[in-house]
């Protein structure tokens, strides 16, 4: 599993992108999603999950659908239009970000440094 550091970071990123490609998603289904994608190396905790999905709902990037089934209530959260454009913006600002770190953990130590 990866630190918790270098998943805050990267967590908004995560959830925009999964709710651009399906649409609309209940929490339980975006960390099993994510943890079936990163094959367990990304658990999504409550703790952050919650925080960050009303973090997106309270800058307008995201909004929220409540359902009743049956006794169950579950919030469904999707995108709102300047949430798909700042999905597609973050994703590729991640990409960018991503491909310099490699750049830089590539490069080795000059014998001058």
């Amino acid at each position: 599993m990866y630190s918790s550091e270098l998943l805050k970071g990267s967590l908004q990123t995560i959830i925009l992108k999964l709710l651009s490609e399906n649409g609309r998603m209940y929490g339980y289904e975006i960390t099993g999603r994510v943890k079936a994608l990163s094959e367990g190396e990304i658990l999504l905790t409550e703790g952050a999950l919650y925080p960050t999905l009303h973090k997106l709902e309270a800058d307008g990037l995201v909004v929220t659908e409540t359902v009743s089934l049956g006794k169950r209530i579950r919030k469904y959260y999707s995108l709102t239009p300047a949430g798909t454009a700042t999905a597609t913006a973050r994703v590729q600002e991640f990409l960018e970000f991503v491909q310099t770190m490699r750049i830089i953990l590539a490069t080795k130590p000059s014998p001058d440094a």
